[in-house]
């Protein structure tokens, strides 16, 4: 399982926020995120987590996978981890 606080530093780098100002519920729409912002905390977690990302900004729930929320990444990026890296799972 990963670290929570780490999905909460990296989205609020992208958003420009305290990470003490997100919560689970947090959606990205509220954070005035552009496109560009969203494509690069997807970068920015693959890099960290060591993982591929099926996100396209065309279709933001493709392969299952919904960054609508803070909580919406972490539960992603917990399953792809658990996909992608099962002994760090």
């Amino acid at each position: 399982m990963i670290d929570e606080r780490d999905i909460f530093e990296i989205v609020a780098k992208q958003a420009k926020v305290e990470p003490s100002a997100l919560t689970s519920d947090v959606l990205l729409s509220d954070l005035e995120l552009q496109s560009i912002d969203v494509v690069e905390l997807v970068f920015a977690i693959e890099e960290k987590f060591d993982i591929q990302v099926p996100y396209s900004p065309s279709d933001q729930d493709s392969a299952g996978i919904s960054f609508k929320s803070v909580g919406e990444i972490i539960e992603a990026v917990n399953k792809l981890v658990a996909e992608q890296h099962p002994a760090k799972a």
